[in-house]
């Protein structure tokens, strides 16, 4: 299953995207002035049309002007209303024809309003940083923005010479002129557009462990005044890259970065090899070290094996929450099954309106999904044993990595290793929206 077999809009977000067409690569060439919030830029995409001939085409992108579009080097017909980018190309596309849009715009990029606030490019005290779930990447760049169609990145950035920029893959080359500098990044792996992480501000990098351990280059992009608090809070994050690597395979991208911007977040998010936290998540005591596991674990579970559309998000969330308690178990602290009691324990106080398979677009973030989700990971480990429950957890993320999946496709996997139909347990925990007794494990 891919971004090319996806036909369907996303339900909770049917502005989102367009069915209608694959991009496989994105190339953005931008240029940013922090002071202004100045953004202007060149996109370029290679995309695919789908199985029907193409005789418009649309993209999502904010309040931005354009300046100029091309559609296979052909000036096409386009709006830009609310945030979508429609195209009439000068010639209908032949169905699966392959073909290449340009966009150059330019303006003040600001978040997208969405339930949950702004989302997206946010301007800083001193620099920017970017955190699109779910909807937010229109903030900077033209995109389909639908977490199915997952595509290849190179992305440069040119800014003042103080500023560091950060992005989510293999940086390529750094080139300063004059008063600037500009920032090559490339990211190979198929990525979803609202995973595409950036960060720009004045950082400490430094290195974490021994890329020889793991073989995966771990840094960390940190304010000087927080890098003795950093270095005590992250240290344990090289020994999390090995056992989620033992647990869930081989960690599917070419490089972990960490930022943590000079400003608080509500949450920290993750993005394609990259996870942004906010001050007020490093503490000198590890205070945070189940959200730094979250983050780490979002790598195979989201950003690698992701959700064909964003009824699925439990997929992404309940595994990493799941992950949060196996860090726990593995490092000496609560095991599993106490963290999935305490969890019941709280659902059992909160409203039972919550379905994980489909929680509507208002509860998608919802405290519930992540604990309820959590716990229901811990029932599969309880029906099918631990032997059983950790091969069907890592072939998951091997067989399904840079994937689109969905809730039916993880209950039929769960099948194959369960000693028996395992129907009536996703009904209980993931369809329905009562609370199932606490699981405890086969004997």
């Amino acid at each position: 299953m891919n971004g090319q077999q996806q036909t369907a809009p996303d339900p909770y977000f049917p502005a989102h995207g367009d069915p209608r067409f694959h991009v496989h690569r994105y190339e953005l060439d931008l240029d940013y002035r922090p002071v202004p919030n100045r953004l202007s830029g060149t996109a370029r995409l290679s995309a695919i049309a789908g199985r029907a001939p193409l005789a418009e085409l649309a993209l999502n992108l904010g309040d931005f002007r354009i300046a100029r579009i091309r559609v296979d080097g052909r000036a096409p017909h386009y709006t830009l209303r609310g945030g979508r980018l429609r195209i009439r190309p000068a010639k209908t596309l032949p169905a699966g024809a392959a073909f290449t849009v340009e966009v150059h715009y330019s303006g003040n990029p600001k978040p997208v309003n969405s339930p949950w606030g702004g989302l997206g490019w946010e301007e800083l005290t001193d620099g920017a940083l970017v955190a699109s779930q779910p909807v937010g990447a229109p903030s900077w760049y033209p995109c389909n923005d639908r977490p199915a169609d997952k595509a290849s990145y190179q992305i440069a950035v040119t800014t003042p010479s103080a500023y560091q920029v950060v992005i989510g893959g293999r940086l390529l080359t750094r080139t300063t002129r004059a008063s600037t500098t500009t920032w090559l990044y490339e990211q190979p792996a198929p990525t979803s557009s609202y995973l595409v992480g950036l960060s720009i501000g004045k950082y400490q990098t430094v290195l974490l462990g021994d890329p020889g351990l793991s073989g995966v280059p771990q840094t960390g992009h940190v304010p000087a005044h927080l890098l003795a608090e950093f270095a005590r809070d992250f240290a344990r994050q090289p020994q999390m890259m090995d056992v989620f690597e033992e647990l869930f395979g081989p960690y599917p991208f070419g490089e972990y970065g960490v930022v943590v911007a000079d400003e608080e977040l509500d949450v920290p998010v993750e993005a394609q090899g990259l996870s942004l936290f906010g001050v007020n998540h490093v503490d000198g005591a590890r205070g945070h070290e189940n959200l730094v596991a979250h983050e780490l674990a979002h790598q195979w579970f989201g950003n690698s094996v992701s959700v064909a559309d964003w009824r699925h998000i439990w997929l992404n969330e309940g595994l990493a929450k799941y992950a949060e308690w196996l860090w726990s178990e593995r490092s000496g602290a609560r095991p599993a099954r106490e963290r999935a009691a305490y969890a019941h324990q709280l659902l059992e106080r909160l409203p039972q309106d919550l379905a994980l398979a489909d929680p509507g677009r208002k509860s998608m973030f919802d405290d519930r999904l992540y604990e309820r989700g959590g716990v229901a990971v811990h029932a599969v480990r309880c029906a099918l044993g631990d032997p059983a429950f950790f091969r069907m957890l890592r072939d998951w993320a091997v067989v399904h990595r840079h994937g689109v999946v969905s809730t039916q496709m993880f209950a039929a996997h769960v099948e194959r290793y369960a000693p028996g139909p395992v129907g009536e347990l996703f009904e209980e925990w993931v369809y329905g929206t009562a609370l199932p007794p606490l699981p405890f494990p086969v004997t």
